[in-house]
């Protein structure tokens, strides 16, 4: 594993070997793991992308490498029958004096860069027969993870439980959960992410330590797209940043399905208002609408919610916010000047629900993203 060919984009969060801007996150929980005190389960909650995942396998590989009190998989020779008969490691030098990071060519690393750690158990929503992705987690999974916890480690003194993200369990997932939560056995612990936090039940936010991870500086995002979109230029990495706002995932994404250049067609658009170019706007919802996969809806969806949203705050801090494409700063200042902006937080919740039910009954999305305008040239009117 070399972190340094990023052409492809980042390594996957558990073989990533760096953590950028999360810097106290990390010191916390190093602090709780060597106090002695370790909470059994922590709650990791943050924006998509923000380095959540990371920071988990992170943590999860120093636990597993240092096991209780400092002494485990990675403190310690493992002999050939410990690792299978196969003898891959050998021995692993110590931990790291500070910091959570252990070195790549550790045992701990390997293992869990692998997918192969036997101390440590996934729980996320995967794929059905045909490749796609699961609608939740399920509670055979959950169940399955608490049989896991009961046995003895394999190696060193520690079991861990990732849960990628929590947002997805089911009800009934979810309540399965509750039982490790409410009475953990000795030495387990349980990282559970999560996207938005508010809409796990309360009693199993109530027993996790609750760990939040704020959106990275802009910069940081910037010189991140740098190193793993090296072909961007360095204004459509900036660009980009400022709409990813802090989630370097989120920055990716938009660069692979071309979001700049779609935010700038959506701010051209916008522009005419309160008219509306119906030409430009029925070639794009047509566009929109041949992508049977979806993304180029999300992504224009999710952009237009993201517009809006700027505006309704630049209304109530009464100051058009910084400019991404050439032409936005005009138009949120002639938008702002006209003073009829109170009903932009309503249309952002009327729009949100009505690019949800597209997805959820797969509505007309061309037909969809042209009412939306439609409510915006309202809104302008």
């Amino acid at each position: 594993m070399n972190a340094d060919v990023d052409k492809a984009g980042p390594p996957l969060p558990r073989a990533n070997p760096l953590l950028i801007g999360q810097a106290a996150a990390e010191a916390r929980l190093l602090e709780a793991f060597r106090s002695g005190r370790l909470p059994h389960a922590w709650l990791i909650s943050g924006p998509r992308g923000v380095g959540k995942a990371t920071l988990a396998y992170r943590f999860a590989r120093y636990v597993l490498g240092q096991g209780p009190g400092g002494h485990g998989l990675d403190g310690q020779a493992l002999d050939d029958q410990a690792l299978g008969g196969q003898g891959l490691f050998g021995a692993d030098p110590p931990g790291p004096a500070e910091g959570l990071a252990m070195p790549e060519d550790s045992a701990a690393f390997r293992l869990i860069a692998s997918a192969s750690h036997p101390d440590l158990r996934v729980l996320d929503r995967g794929q059905d027969e045909s490749g796609k992705p699961q609608q939740s987690i399920s509670v055979e999974k959950v169940r399955s993870a608490l049989g896991f916890v009961h046995l003895t480690p394999a190696l060193g003194g520690w079991r861990l439980i990732l849960v990628d993200a929590a947002d997805d369990l089911n009800r009934n997932a979810a309540n399965a959960l509750l039982k490790a939560l409410e009475e953990p056995p000795r030495n387990t612990l349980l990282l559970l992410l999560a996207h938005a936090p508010g809409r796990l039940l309360p009693t199993i936010r109530s027993r996790c330590c609750h760990l939040v991870l704020p959106p990275l500086p802009t910069d940081e995002v910037t010189r991140l797209l740098a190193r793993y979109a090296p072909e961007l230029s360095a204004q459509e990495a900036a660009g980009l940043a400022h709409l990813a706002e802090g989630s370097v995932g989120r920055a990716l994404d938009l660069a692979s399905e071309g979001g700049l250049g779609l935010y700038a067609e959506l701010v051209t658009l916008l522009s005419g208002l309160p008219g509306i170019d119906f030409a430009k706007l029925h070639a794009l919802a047509e566009r929109l609408g041949r992508d049977r996969s979806g993304a180029a809806f999300r992504t224009a969806s999710d952009l237009l919610l993201w517009w809006l949203a700027r505006l309704a705050r630049a209304a109530a801090l009464n100051a058009p916010p910084e400019e991404i494409v050439a032409g936005e700063g005009a138009l949120m200042s002639r938008l702002l000047a006209q003073g009829n902006l109170a009903q932009a937080a309503s249309l952002w919740e009327k729009l949100h629900r009505l690019f949800g039910r597209a997805e959820a009954v797969n509505l007309d999305r061309r037909q969809v993203f042209m009412a939306a305008f439609q409510e915006l040239e309202a809104l302008s009117a």
